[in-house]
């Protein structure tokens, strides 16, 4: 006959093994959208997360445009702006023409949201040396989309650390040669690498 003690060890197995681990996203701050907007509203890139837009250009293009006239007449050059649009959070930051905004549900908290913003702002900063306009992201796309990917994974904060993104990116690099070595290159010299990669990767 069991004892007292294996009876309980016992139970509590069976219990245990009923238990089921939550599903990590649900754990997890979610970023909905990453999206980068000229002085026009026009898209320069952007990076989706969820199915309510990642099936639907036009869906997307709706968002952006209503989001750009939200927003366009406000003063996002020194600090970021938060607001509550469309039921979500968006946190914003205009350099230049660029038009910086993440996007996330309601129920995430707006503090980790800057972070991704800030994290976004100063690492393209950094990889562009401080040259940030639509001219320039589009003549480094590759670099940007790199740092985008190295700060959100599949809807996850990955890194808010702009250094270590930029960091990252230039490693990345390094390591498989589609971007040379930024450190020992020229700025013209690294332009001309990353957009030569970049049209060869659009041509593929």
């Amino acid at each position: 006959e069991q004892t007292e003690r294996e009876r309980e060890q016992q139970q509590q197995q069976q219990q245990e093994q009923h238990i089921t681990m939550p599903d990590v996203k649900t754990c997890l701050p979610m970023v909905k959208a990453m999206i980068l907007l000229d002085s026009e509203g026009k898209r320069i890139t952007v990076k989706y997360y969820t199915k309510e837009w990642a099936s639907s250009v036009k869906e997307q293009s709706n968002f952006e445009r209503s989001l750009f006239s939200k927003t366009a007449r406000t003063n996002a050059r020194g600090e970021p702006e938060i607001i509550m649009f469309d039921n979500f959070i968006v946190v914003y930051k205009f350099i230049s023409d660029v038009y910086f905004y993440v996007v996330a549900s309601v129920d995430e908290n707006e503090i980790i949201m800057a972070q991704v913003l800030q994290a976004l702002t100063e690492s393209t900063q950094a990889l562009l040396r401080s040259s940030v306009d639509k001219k320039a992201i589009l003549e480094n796309l590759d670099l940007v989309l790199v740092a985008m990917d190295e700060i959100i994974d599949g809807g996850i904060i990955f890194e808010t650390d702009s250094q270590q993104v930029a960091s990252r990116v230039t490693m990345r690099g390094k390591d498989d040669g589609s971007l040379g070595n930024l450190s020992d290159q020229t700025l013209s010299q690294a332009f001309a690498s990353a957009k030569e990669q970049f049209s060869k990767h659009m041509l593929r």
